[in-house]
């Protein structure tokens, strides 16, 4: 709840130090690494990045993923049973309609670096303390600077099962559910850390136009109803009010002419347990989306984070532009429930470069400024 202000948070990945993703690179081929020294070079960004944020004014601040390749291949390092063939290209429905953005989206080196090897095996926990050294070095760069609200993103078991082809499992369900079990112990790492945990969960979105492609709406509502349940099934012991879940289209620079509406999702959407959603509110496919939550409503119980800056664009959004999108999501639902947000990660795989480093931190800047404004007017 925003107790009269518009808290300002973001969706994840921050951009990497060069030398980081040298390294993060090197690992992901397969070239010896000492750990210690990456170990140290990962706590030593954390610091800075939650130094940066903190000095933009974002209000709910996080490691921006420093310690991962992807937010969500990452978890072929900490479970079992990911040894099967990596997909090489995903189907992308935007994309086959517009071969050339094809080639610029999918030749970014940092999304070329990442690995998604098929579940050939039983899915466990293998590393559990991952997420705990996640947490220790968030805690202390955060608590260095007397600042308490934090969060830290994690792969949705739907997300998940969405890039890792199943080899292994008789059935999808049976896959996910799996991946929930498994991934049940990272969401409790954060949350006993006293984190807010964010579940990424392009599958109920970006699914609809890539994996999911050949079904018909009816069958990918009920895949993500599915998906859904596991997600529910795996943050159990966690309350409401500590998690929060990112609903994604896809953080790429294509058409994006095959997004599912947010209509046709949203009400499967408001029955996940975390109490707060993420979505995109900002980009020029989804932007115009605030008039139909302002019809179809918002539960009492739930708290909205709307994009209103994007990570695609070097343009630095005004500060007053920002304050008028809030306002106009303040007439969605009660502001007490509405915070303010980017529509997703600035740097989802390591080295993607999409956008200006420097800029990214301007972008928060004017977030945080722009959720100022609007709370003064709002709550006036």
């Amino acid at each position: 709840m925003s107790h009269g202000r518009i808290a300002s948070t973001h969706t994840g990945s921050l951009p990497r130090p060069d030398d980081l993703i040298q390294l993060m690179w090197a690992v992901g081929d397969g070239i010896p690494v000492d750990q210690h020294a990456l170990d140290e070079r990962i706590s030593n960004a954390i610091d800075t990045i939650v130094g940066q944020q903190i000095a933009a004014g974002v209000t709910v601040v996080n490691d921006g993923e420093m310690s991962k390749p992807s937010y969500a291949t990452y978890v072929k390092d900490r479970l079992s049973g990911f040894a099967g063939e990596s997909v090489q290209d995903y189907h992308f429905q935007d994309l086959v309609d517009f071969p050339r953005s094809a080639a610029e989206v999918l030749n970014n080196p940092g999304r070329r670096k990442r690995s998604a090897p098929a579940c050939n095996g039983p899915i466990e926990m293998i590393d559990p303390e991952a997420a705990r050294r996640d947490m220790v070095e968030l805690v202390k760069a955060a608590h260095a600077r007397g600042h308490e609200e934090i969060f830290s993103s994690a792969a949705s078991p739907g997300v998940v099962s969405l890039f890792f082809n199943n080899e292994y499992y008789a059935t999808r369900e049976e896959y996910v559910f799996a991946i929930a079990e498994a991934m049940r112990h990272e969401y409790e790492a954060i949350a006993e850390a006293g984190a807010i945990v964010q579940l990424d969960c392009p599958d109920l979105a970006m699914g609809r136009h890539s994996a999911y492609a050949d079904q018909s709406l009816a069958e990918f509502r009920q895949t993500i109803a599915t998906n859904i349940e596991a997600l529910n099934h795996a943050v159990r012991n966690i309350p409401a009010e500590q998690l929060r879940m990112h609903l994604c289209w896809g953080n790429y620079p294509g058409p994006h002419n095959h997004d599912v509406p947010i209509s046709d999702i949203i009400d499967i959407v408001w029955g996940a347990k975390p109490q707060t959603v993420l979505f995109e509110g900002a980009n020029p496919r989804h932007a115009h989306e605030w008039a139909v939550l302002a019809e179809l409503g918002v539960p009492e119980h739930k708290v909205i984070c709307p994009g209103v800056i994007e990570p695609q664009s070097n343009y630095i959004e005004h500060p007053e532009l920002v304050a008028q999108r809030i306002e106009r999501w303040a007439e969605v639902t009660d502001p007490e429930r509405l915070m303010a947000g980017v529509d997703c990660g600035f740097s989802v795989h390591v080295g993607i470069k999409n956008i200006d480093p420097d800029v990214v931190f301007a972008k928060l800047t004017a977030l945080a400024q722009g959720a100022d404004i609007a709370a003064k007017r709002i709550f006036a």
